[in-house]
């Protein structure tokens, strides 16, 4: 099979980069060892939506990465618009923030059109198409536009929520039906898997058997495959970075006290607001905890143009002002408080210097935060994981101390528990994760994925295409390409 995978960005295996998000730090393994090619933006626009697709193409081990310009006139509103103003919210369940308008939705075809039109040069015989996350919805059928017959299989990294939640989406039937030309559609859990199945049937009138659904176009066929790290890979990264400069001055600077660590990017599904009011209450409630314990949130900025981020930037380093000057001392702050990424080979030390781990979002569709830092720790004297219910990961790691990240008070009660637990009983959790993580590997996420999107491609061989008629005023005009040489061993294609 001939895998060719795409997502909004691709990430470079740079180690003097930060890595950013739980998509960029799952694929890239797969990526270099499978020989797939992973196609996405370069974070570069180009003016001109009548000029063909442009891509710079490099190595990654045994695969490619493959970068493309998209179009200046439609990229603010296919990402900062449709994309995170309009489906993030909806899909974390926060439909009240949700801003959004009809050019905004014209850009996100748009930008799906001309993605489409850019695979089409690496479409062989014998190739797979891997479509990631919320981005690129109607990729799908935009392909099947293009005559486009090969497997196409679709995996969303966020939670899918209720049939009211998504139906505040404008435009949301049809989203949803160009989605059902995929082959197979992956999601995190079985609730979110539920949710997708039941606007289906409640909105589209469609027959559903099982995990399969019967349109005008065949089968689309809906599974859950929950992603994961390699746990082993991760525990020898975290081993090795004890010795990180970087992981060595946290380590010393902390003279003693116990560290509670978090790691998100800034954004209003993650919970850091309540976060740091559960931390605030637990050392106002028990003041012997005072000098003995401190937070490390590192919260990477992200989507800052939006209004909803920057106002959760503001709040979140005012809230960490109040409780550093109120109770901080001149040789102790309460709060360590970083705007900034760090390589995985940094993270896995950080992990594994903390005694208690904090993955509390509001909303979350896995949160590979969770999973690396029960990975990175010691198993000699392993810390603990305090996990929101409502991520995922929640599903397997079962003996983590689960909360509910509306509850600040509940909050605070189980950090000071988690921090105060004894050695047998944290060793006991840590191997009953850890056992999970190494069953549930992401190379058998990979694995079962693309043999369950051949089985449903094969299934769906007997049924003859039917011409999908796009919606009217959101076609891009489509040319064809030409593959010229580029200096330093890479090609570009335009």
């Amino acid at each position: 099979m001939n895998l060719v995978v795409v997502s909004n960005r691709v990430a470079r295996a740079s180690g003097n980069e930060p890595m950013t998000g739980g998509l960029a730090a799952a694929l890239l393994p797969v990526v270099e060892k499978s020989g797939a090619i992973w196609v996405g933006s370069s974070g570069r626009v180009r003016d001109g939506v009548h000029r063909e697709p442009f891509a710079e193409i490099e190595p990654l081990g045994a695969g490619a990465l493959a970068m493309l310009d998209l179009p200046a006139a439609h990229y603010g509103g296919y990402y900062e618009g449709f994309a995170n103003s309009a489906l993030w919210p909806a899909l974390h369940s926060r439909p009240d923030l949700i801003r959004v308008s009809h050019d905004d939705y014209r850009s996100y075809r748009e930008v799906n059109a001309f993605m489409a039109r850019a695979l089409l040069r690496f479409r062989k015989p014998d190739t797979a198409f891997w479509i990631q996350d919320y981005h690129f919805l109607a990729l799908g059928a935009e392909l099947r536009q293009l005559g486009v017959q090969h497997p196409i299989g679709f995996f969303l990294h966020t939670p899918w929520p209720s049939r009211a939640t998504i139906g505040c989406v404008p435009h949301h039937r049809e989203l949803i039906e160009a989605m059902l030309t995929y082959d197979l559609i992956g999601f995190q859990t079985e609730e979110d898997r539920r949710n997708f199945l039941g606007y289906v049937e409640s909105e589209l009138g469609l027959k559903i058997d099982g995990s399969e659904v019967s349109t005008t176009h065949g089968t689309a066929r809906c599974e859950v495959f929950a992603i994961s790290i390699d746990a082993d890979a991760f525990a020898q990264q975290a081993q090795k970075a004890m010795t990180h400069p970087e992981v060595s001055r946290l380590r010393k600077s902390l003279n003693g006290e116990k560290l509670v660590i978090g790691v998100d990017r800034l954004d209003y599904s993650k919970g850091l607001i309540n976060r740091v009011k559960a931390f605030d209450k637990m050392l106002t409630d028990r003041p012997a905890l005072q000098r003995v314990v401190s937070l490390l949130q590192i919260a990477t900025p992200s989507r800052g143009t939006i209004e909803a981020y920057g106002n959760l930037q503001g709040d979140l380093a005012k809230l960490v002002s109040d409780v550093n000057g109120r109770l901080g001392e001149v040789d102790w702050t309460p709060i360590r408080y970083l705007n900034k990424g760090y390589r995985q080979s940094v993270l896995a030390g950080l992990y594994r210097s903390a005694h208690v781990g904090l993955v509390t979002p509001l909303q979350d569709g896995m949160n590979l935060v969770a999973k690396e830092y029960v990975a990175a720790q010691n198993p000699l004297d392993p810390g603990v994981l305090v996990l929101s219910k409502f991520a995922g990961a929640a599903n397997e790691l079962d003996t983590a101390l689960q909360v509910n990240p509306h509850d600040i008070e509940g909050m605070s009660r189980v950090i000071a528990t988690a921090l105060a637990m004894p050695l047998t009983e944290r060793r006991l959790r840590w191997e009953a994760m850890m056992a999970k993580l190494r069953d549930n590997s992401i190379r058998r996420w990979f694995a079962d994925f693309l043999a369950a999107l051949d089985q449903a491609h094969t299934a769906n061989r007997s049924v003859g295409p039917i011409p999908l008629a796009p919606p009217p005023s959101i076609m891009m005009a489509g040319g064809r390409s030409r593959l010229a040489p580029r200096a330093a061993g890479g090609a570009v294609l335009q």
